[in-house]
């Protein structure tokens, strides 16, 4: 018997054929093809970790060259001098006596004033952009920093030298003379010829161009930590002070030792500033006010007018001994930082 066709559901969907519906689309793919598309996947592997070891080992081989380059050109003064070049003072191009006394002691006292001086001023930077900081001011100023990282440092280097060391010996340098220069002991830092040049201005100036580094790592590391444990800080009646003394420091100690090295590793090696301010004289003075000179600014003023094999030998052991400073710089940088992270969640 067979229904009228009144009775057929009109509304019933139809069924169209798609390529889906095919029976080879749900044929899972032969041995073959899947052979030839792990070969290709393995094949992609390979190059890629090769690719990525390339440049891996490209960095690793550029260091090297750079050692072994220094320590071939400056093997003549090694053999010369040996290490008492490290003691020496004297340097005499004319007789070709050469000593690195006095470029290393420049170079690590204007490291060390430069991160004495960013280190506090970084840090409250940090803290304000941070913790304290209105919204509207916080990208302004973030902002600028950011390009005071991206200045020239001989642009620091003409401003420190036509700006701030005619002001600097004018008013500063008495003011410190009449100051500190009366204590019985640092007072013969801060006596001395006040000429605005000498180890205090280059060490200024080197802390004005680290600051905005140190500065920038410090706020990307502070706003990592979780606003969950600074809002229960606050809710439980700590000031901002505490909240940054208990909560953020502990937590972010590691980033903080990692930008001020990162610090100190820029002032270690700057050349053009440094040259500008630090006088540029081969002499020992206990007196930061006098002029001196460091291991970059004297590769610069002396280099291209290096005649003597010994001479040109000297300003690589030199290069060579700025080299293995901050190695050791950043490998006891290195040291600490594990030695932070080992002691993580120990209290």
């Amino acid at each position: 018997m067979t229904l009228p066709t009144s009775s057929v559901n009109m509304n019933a969907p139809s069924v169209i054929p798609t390529a889906s519906s095919s029976p080879q689309a749900n044929l899972p793919l032969s041995d073959a093809r899947m052979a030839v598309i792990m070969r290709r996947q393995r094949w992609q592997d390979f190059f890629f970790h090769k690719l990525t070891l390339s440049f891996a080992a490209f960095v690793l081989i550029v260091l090297l060259g750079i050692i072994f380059s220094l320590f071939v050109r400056a093997l003549p003064a090694m053999q010369e001098f040996g290490l008492a070049f490290i003691t020496t003072i004297e340097w005499d191009p004319v007789n070709d006596k050469f000593g690195g006394l006095i470029a290393i002691v420049g170079t690590l006292a204007t490291s060390v004033i430069a991160l004495l001086i960013a280190f506090p001023v970084s840090f409250g930077i940090a803290l304000f952009l941070t913790e304290i900081c209105p919204a509207w001011l916080k990208r302004p100023l973030g902002t600028a920093i950011e390009l005071l990282a991206g200045v020239p440092s001989i642009i620091y280097g003409m401003w420190g030298l036509f700006v701030f060391a005619p002001l600097f010996s004018e008013y500063v340098q008495p003011a410190l003379a009449a100051t500190l220069g009366k204590l019985p002991v640092v007072g013969a830092l801060f006596s001395g010829p006040m000429i605005g040049l000498g180890i205090l201005s280059a060490g200024i100036i080197l802390a004005i161009m680290i600051i905005p580094f140190i500065s920038s790592v410090m706020r990307d590391v502070f706003e990592v930590v979780p606003p969950v444990l600074k809002e229960s800080a606050y809710g439980l009646g700590c000031t901002k002070w505490e909240v940054v003394r208990k909560i953020v420091l502990p937590y972010t100690k590691i980033g903080v030792v990692g930008g001020v090295m990162l610090g100190l590793g820029r002032a270690l090696g700057e050349t053009m500033a440094v040259t500008f301010m630090i006088g540029n004289a081969h002499k020992l003075s206990w007196s930061l006010f006098a002029a001196g000179n460091s291991i970059a600014s004297t590769l610069a003023n002396e280099f291209a007018e290096a005649e003597s094999v010994l001479h040109t030998s000297s300003l690589f052991l030199l290069g060579l001994i700025l080299f293995v400073i901050t190695f050791i710089v950043l490998s006891a940088a290195k040291l600490l930082l594990l030695g932070l992270s080992k002691k993580e969640g120990s209290k």
